[in-house]
């Protein structure tokens, strides 16, 4: 065993009354500070004011001269979380008496050593990366000290620990420096002293060590003894006792020599390939374009708990597949034996590659993060860090992905391996990102040319005329160029490449100091252009990224027409859309004295953009995008500055109207400071937005600060909206001041000198005075603008999305102001640039990505499309709009939800280039996007006829595919042939087909046999490149924008076969309603009849009693007012309603309230059930509502009589009736005991005659008028309109319109029918036709009629609507009739069994065979009653329809045979395969009782 030999060399500490002349030095600050420090408790004590608002200026010294090997320590009081960094501390030779204070620390030059972070740092450069602890990381109550030593270096100390020598050579008189920088904000000296005889004697015998090992370098028993080489540790090598955090202080004491500073490297032993440099901190594998393995490299010791290793990729090939893999392993690299890759090794081994995670060479994790290895660029970062608990994190560009697995093993390596495209990484040091920016930030600031250097007067604002003229500087982004002297920035190959353009002006801009460049050259391949803006990060010290606003501190940008602070977004609209600029255009920005950030576009300013950014900012430019090439503008060309009006960050909006036109801001229109009670103002005064959303619909109201001019524009834009309420934005007029409003819950309640425009009424004062107006406010979406103007005549017109809607109303006064009302779904607006006067409003663009209209006929929630796409498309909108920002393919696209049946998803093609062939592919897919990997951006196939992995039905060009397979070849125009403006639809039909649209028509069913759950795929293909939503799904949930649709006034099919009992017992009572009721409710007939006397809301009442158990309380609709959409809904309260405020409809009602509204169920608001009963807005006049609560606190709803069902459950008792006669209901009457309440009569009390066999008899056949008003549903009224196309002669149908019935979903269920019922003797089953409508023929009067009716059987026929004229002049179906299906000669065999040809068969020969059903699932199939297109006269759309008979088969004319269409599948679930056709040979048997036609 060899022996360390060291020289016996002790330094003893020295008394201080050995040292003539020496001291104890004051444990002082020097009075002289930063100029935002404060001093106290005898100068001991330093404190940062506006610790809030400021980060620097806060550097004190020490009051005199540090003495050897005095420790000058600082506590730390107080911290703060707004910043990053923290306290910096040190020492500098320079005088504080004749200091000209820098603004941080890493300012001083002249001799100054800082310690900032684990940095060190010397007159502002960095000279050691990682050294002892983190100085960020320190708390509140830690101690910290600096020290010079007796040897000349300089020491750390933290909480009493010494972190050993930081440098060395330091000159002997320098005063001990402390930054209060970022997080810290006060400080108090505790000592300054030498440091105890125990501490002090560890420092001499390690720089007796370090002397010995210099005297004797030749020695190997000391480089042994000393472990001087840190590759070289035991497999079983305990980490724990290397603390984290304190620059392995622990592990340099158990291995004896090693410096404390034993940063990770790479080891020496490596693979084949690997070429080592840079300290062995750089590992590049050698002939990369020959071997893309055999590039294995592992750390040259194990990981510490908690501690960061980070890799930076420098260079790529494009050679290869596959990338960087890292991970970590076990096995000690001296002993390893390299793989050629680190996946082959099955043990100990766990790697990140690609996007998931891989244990011991076997997938783990196929799904770990959102990012890809395989897709990172150079310059990118990967880090990984085990944690003390085991588990093992990695990091992109400092970002945590998660745990990537749970118990990783004490003892690891940290192993890279540079695959495929990697070739060449290095080792980050200052691993941590925003450490790494933060000291980037540091660096900048030490080399500012105007701060930290001693000079006999500071000029704030340097003299124009000098010689350090605005440039580029040269260091800049990789695909960038600077050119013409620095004058000129490029990217030489722009049409390859969108990014990596980022250039930074030469030197920090002085105050006022515009910065403008032009436009020379753009190309138009890309999305996006130029942006523009300042950085405290200087350009010789920053890595530049990819585009500026990845930057994550210190940055201010412009891009497209908002503002980003820091990669967020701080303003949404401001100023001129960058996006729009063409070459020639000019762009500039500058930062004023008060530290507010201005842009110029045009040399027009934008006004103020943000505030507080500090001094001595760089100027930046990022060449994204269409921007290929800028230079800078000469002084002369510059704009003005636009004068200072404004005293603070409120006094002006950023980029409101008056300041793009220079004026001030007493011109300048935005939100007063007066507003509702939930309603916030932001952004100074040009965003308003309402707080708690989610739980408040109302009180949300505000106003403009100043009058609108004649012919002045007031727009806004919505950007935020919820789908929790109903009812949406109202805007609008007033002539009240807003000093004198008191501000109600919504505009509408003010009943004078207001102006509003509420979903599509005008309302004046409270009173409606016109419907339907040009334009709907419930209907627009995220990103609609809304304007108001007063003409100069004193009408008031309205804009949407800058069309103008005409006029509203006239007569306005001279003075109103604008009023918006953020109520309902409407969350936040903010004020458009377009607002002023409206000549000027189309100077500049105002067309974002946001901004785009809704040209669907349906009103409701527009489609979205899902986050997951091709890796080439880049989403706009909230998902509204797809861009294709590279090559000619990747390009999918989905809709984020599926697809309903019916529901047609449309986009508008925005963008085409031409040098691609190919266009738009459209379809459905049954590829689930959420299903689809984090990382789909490689997973995803490059175009739609490839995408295989689920069934996908698509039209490409006028092909027609199924996963890629060609099934229909000349289908409809073709997609190749679109241009921009046109649209393309998909929906997926009831029937299971596929239905492309092309502007709006109807291309036929493209694909048949489609799945039920499909979402709609795109393919931004070739020339095509940017499309936009256009179509809407059908909200469900917000009555105010539902379309007026009334109900069939039929009455039932039929009834059950047995009367139920329970309704026998139910006794309506006769209940008055409370006096206590909305607003616009007036109460008569003793308060048994509530009305509804102006507007569409206000209208809710409540009964006066409550409703005991087993109770029936129902009204009838007396009125209904068609001008409206939505209808009446009802339900119960749970608490007294004597004092209660009513809100303006019941869904607002919050507490212990269950409503029924449409068909859903709802309970204090939220919904609780769906397709319950019928939908309450289809109920006609004269129909009869009930509620009844059961014993067990059900909750039933009655619709003439008949009990839908429970409702909702626990009820308390006691509860109270509610009805809102909301929109079309405007009045209704309770009903008295033997009124015309409808109730359902008892088989008590029913006649004999009623009975038939003991079946009841169909309602339908004689219905009784008081339920049958002559009004139809919107379907029928469709259906009714394409039987008028047919012309067939009125004489064949009833006169009595009441006898029509509509089979569509809310017509049956409001009549309550079963879906099955009996009829005939002997009785047979047979369905009820839903979905089809029913129009009554005139039967003709012979003896038969009145038995068909009661004792035949009822099936039907699907037939052609080419067959219908012929069936109805002969009144039955009949041979020779030309449907598809209904009648088929039947040739009769000869003697020999051979039939006769068909021109000599005699007519007698030939049998009619007419198939029925007795279900239109059968007989309604397209085989039977084929589809047929029209247009509708009224709405001009296409539809397709079809025809069927609705017929009475005399029993025992027909046999009962299987179906044969050879179905595998039931086709009713009432009846077999093997019963549901029926076919008869009788001319007589059957009776044409209804013609059947069904639209789609």
């Amino acid at each position: 065993m060899i022996n360390c030999i060291l020289k016996e060399r002790y330094y003893a500490p020295v008394p201080e009354s050995c040292c003539p002349g020496r001291g104890l030095m004051a444990a002082e600050l020097h009075p002289r500070s930063g100029k935002l420090i404060g001093l106290s408790n005898s100068n001991r004590t330093a404190q940062r004011n506006q610790p809030v608002q400021e980060f620097n200026h806060g550097l004190v010294l020490s009051r005199e001269p540090l003495r050897d090997r005095d420790v000058f320590t600082v506590r730390i009081d107080k911290k703060v979380n707004s910043w990053s960094g923290s306290i910096e501390i040190g020492v500098t030779a320079l005088d504080p008496a004749a200091l000209d204070f820098p603004s941080s620390a890493t300012g001083l030059k002249g001799g100054s050593w800082i310690v900032s972070g684990c940095s060190v740092l010397r007159d502002g450069r960095s000279v050691l990366e990682e050294y002892g602890r983190d100085l960020d990381q320190l708390a509140e109550g830690d101690r910290v000290g600096i020290q010079r030593s007796a040897r000349g270096e300089l020491h750390l100390w933290v909480n009493g620990q010494d972190c050993g020598a930081a440098a060395s050579g330091l000159p002997p008189r320098l005063w001990a420096v402390v930054d209060l920088y970022g997080k810290c904000t006060q400080v108090t000296v505790v000592s300054c002293e030498p440091p105890p005889p125990s501490a002090e004697r560890e420092i001499t015998e390690r720089e007796a060590e370090r002397e010995d090992e210099e005297d004797d370098e030749d020695e190997e028993e000391v480089v042994v003894c000393s472990h001087s080489r840190p590759d070289k540790f035991p497999n079983n090598l305990d980490t724990n006792n290397s603390p984290a955090g304190n620059g392995g202080a622990g592990l340099g004491a158990m291995t004896g020599g090693m410096t404390t500073n034993d940063a990770l490297l790479f080891h020496e032993k490596c693979g084949t390939l690997i070429k080592l440099s840079n300290n062995n901190k750089t590992a590049e594998r050698r002939r990369p374009l020959d071997e893309f393995n055999n590039g294995v490299v592992m750390t040259n010791r194990p990981l510490r708990h908690n501690e960061m290793f980070e890799i930076r990729i420098d260079k790529l090939v494009d050679k290869w597949s596959g990338s960087i893999e890292i991970g970590v392993t076990t096995h000690n690299p001296n002993n390893l034996d390299y793989p050629a890759t680190m996946t082959n090794l099955r043990s100990g081994t766990i790697m990140m590659s690609g996007c998931g995670i891989l244990t011991n060479g076997k997938g783990t994790r196929r799904e770990y993060c959102e990012f890809s290895l395989d897709e990172l660029q150079e310059g990118d970062h990967i880090g990984l860090m085990r944690k003390a608990s085991g588990a093992l994190h990695f990091y992109i560009n400092g970002i945590d992905q998660g745990v990537a697995a749970a118990q990783t093993p004490g003892v690891v390596y940290g192993v890279v391996d540079l695959y495929g495209m990697a070739v060449k990484v290095t080792i980050v040091h200052n691993h941590n990102h925003s450490d790494r920016l933060r000291r980037n930030n540091a660096i900048m600031r030490a080399l500012s040319p105007d701060v930290g250097r001693p000079r006999p007067s500071l000029s704030l604002t340097p003299d124009p005329e000098g010689p350090d003229r605005l440039l580029f500087h040269p260091n800049c982004g990789q695909k960038a160029a600077i050119i013409s002297d620095g004058r000129t920035a490029l990217r030489p190959h722009a049409t390859d490449d969108f990014n990596h353009g980022v250039v930074l002006s030469s030197r920090p801009l002085r105050s006022n100091e515009v910065f403008q460049v032009r436009i020379d050259k753009m190309v138009d391949k890309w999305a996006g252009s130029i942006e523009i803006g300042v950085t405290t990060h200087n350009p010789a010290y920053l890595q530049l990224p990819s585009t500026m606003t990845n930057l994550r501190s210190g940055t201010w940008m412009m891009t497209g027409n908002g503002v980003m602070h820091n990669g967020t977004t701080i303003l949404d609209e401001y100023g001129h859309n960058l996006d729009r600029l063409k070459a020639g255009d000019t762009v500039g920005v500058v930062r004023k004295e008060d530290g507010s950030l201005h842009f110029f576009v045009n040399g027009v300013a934008q006004g103020p953009a943000a505030w507080n950014v500090p001094p001595s900012v760089y100027a930046v430019v990022d060449l994204y995008g269409q921007a290929a090439q800028a230079t800078i503008m000469d002084d002369m060309d510059l704009p003005p500055l636009p004068e200072d009006s404004s005293e603070g960050p409120m006094a002006m909006s950023p980029g409101s109207p008056c300041s793009v036109a220079g004026a001030n801001t007493a011109n300048d229109l935005r939100f007063h400071q007066l507003h509702g009670t939930n309603a916030v103002i932001t952004n100074g005064g040009r965003t308003a937005l309402r707080q708690n959303c989610r739980s408040e619909f109302n009180d949300a109201i505000v106003i403009s600060n100043r009058c609108l001019r004649d012919g002045e524009l007031f727009e806004i834009i919505i950007q935020k909206m919820v789908d929790r309420w109903s009812g949406s934005i109202e805007a609008g007029v007033t002539a009240i001041r807003p000093e004198e409003l008191e501000f109600p819950n919504t505009m509408t309640d003010i009943d004078y000198d207001t102006w509003m425009l509420s979903g599509t009424a005008i309302m004046q004062d409270g009173n409606t005075m016109r419907n339907n107006y040009g334009c709907d406010l419930d209907s627009l979406t995220t990103g609609s603008r809304i304007g108001m103007m007063r003409s100069a005549t004193g009408d008031l017109h309205y804009y949407i999305n800058g069309v103008d809607q005409g006029v509203a109303c006239t007569g306005l006064p001279t003075e109103v102001y604008a009023v918006i009302d953020l109520y309902g779904q409407c969350v936040q607006v903010s004020i458009t640039s377009s607002s002023g006067p409206l000549d000027n409003s189309l100077c500049t663009s105002n067309i974002t990505e946001k901004s785009f209209p809704i040209h669907s006929p349906v009103a409701g929630v527009a489609h979205r499309l899902h986050s997951k796409h091709g890796k080439n498309v880049v989403l706009l909108g909230e998902g509204c709009q797809a861009v294709r920002v590279g090559g000619y393919a990747h390009g999918i696209v989905f809709s984020a939800k599926e697809l309903k049946t019916d529901e047609l998803f449309e986009v508008k093609i925005d963008e085409v280039d031409e040098q691609w062939c190919g266009s738009l592919h459209v379809g459905l897919t049954t590829l689930a996007p959420p299903e689809l990997p984090s990382c789909p951006l490689s997973g995803l196939s490059p175009s739609l006829p490839q995408l295989r992995a689920k069934v996908t039905w698509l039209l490409c060009g006028s092909e027609v595919r199924r996963n890629g397979l060609l099934q229909r070849q000349n289908y409809g125009c073709s997609l190749d042939r679109l241009m921009v403006g046109n649209r393309v639809g998909v929906k997926r039909c009831s029937d299971d087909t596929m239905h492309i649209f092309i502007d709006g028509e109807d291309m036929g069913p493209a694909a048949t046999a489609v799945a039920k759950n499909v979402y709609a795929v795109l393919d931004l293909y070739g020339r095509v490149t940017a499309v936009s939503i256009v179509s809407s799904s059908v909200m469900e949930d917000m009555e105010s924008i539902k379309a007026p649709s009334l109900s069939s006034d039929s009455c039932s099919e039929g009834e059950e076969d047995s009367s139920p009992s329970e309704p026998c017992a139910l006794v309506p009572t006769v209940m008055a309603f409370l006096e206590n009721h909305g607003k616009n409710i007036q109460l008569s007939n003793q308060n048994l009849t509530a009305a509804r006397v102006s507007s569409y809301n206000q209208g809710l009442l409540v009964t006066a009693q409550p409703l005991a158990r087993q109770q029936l309380f129902q009204f009838q609709i007396d009125r209904l007012n068609p001008s409206w959409t939505s209808s009446l809904s009802l339900g119960v309260i749970g608490h007294s309603p004597d004092r209660l405020n009513f809100p303006s409809t019941a869904c607002c009602l919050k507490r212990s309230a269950w409503l029924l509204q449409r068909d859903s169920v709802f309970h204090n608001s939220l919904k609780i059930c769906e397709n319950y009963g019928p939908n309450l807005d289809t109920c006609p006049e004269g129909t009869v509502l009930g509620l009844l609560v059961d014993a067990n606190s059900c909750l039933h709803l009655y619709v003439n009589g008949m009990d839908q069902g429970v409702a909702a459950q626990d009820i308390p008792s006691p509860c109270y009736p509610l009805i809102d006669l909301y929109g079309q209901c405007e009045q209704v009457n309770t009903m008295s005991v033997g009124g015309e309440s409808g109730e359902a009569r008892c088989q008590g009390d029913m006649e004999k005659a009623d009975m038939v066999d003991g079946i009841k008899e169909s309602v339908c056949w004689t219905p009784p008028p008081e339920v049958n008003p002559n009004k139809t549903c919107e379907y029928q009224a469709l259906c009714s309109r394409f039987k008028d196309l047919l012309t067939l002669p009125d004489g064949y149908f009833n006169e009595d319109a009441k006898y029509n019935l509509c089979y569509c979903e809310s017509c049956h269920k409001l009549r309550g029918d079963e879906a099955y019922y009996k009829r005939g003797e002997p009785p047979r089953d047979y369905a009820l036709p839903f979905g089809w409508c029913c129009f009554a023929l005139r039967t003709k009067s012979h003896c038969e009629v009145s038995n068909a009716l009661k004792k035949w059987h009822i099936a039907y026929h699907g037939t052609s609507v080419g067959a219908l004229r012929r069936t109805l002049d002969h009144s039955q179906l009949m041979s020779g009739t030309s449907s598809i299906f209904s009648v088929s000669p039947v040739k009769t065999e000869g003697p020999n069994g051979y039939s006769e040809p068909e021109e000599n068969s005699a007519p007698g020969r030939e049998v009619p065979r007419v198939q029925l059903s007795p279900t239109m699932r059968y007989s309604g199939l397209e085989i039977f009653a084929p589809k047929v297109q029209f247009r509708d006269p009224r709405s001009h759309r296409c539809h397709q329809a079809q025809v069927g008979f609705q017929v009475c088969v005399r029993p025992g004319s027909y046999k009962v045979g299987p179906q044969t269409l050879g179905a595998s599948e039931p086709l009713d679930p009432r009846f077999s395969n093997t019963e549901i056709e029926w076919i008869t040979k009788e001319q007589g048997g059957t009776l044409l009782y209804g013609l059947l036609i069904r639209v789609e």
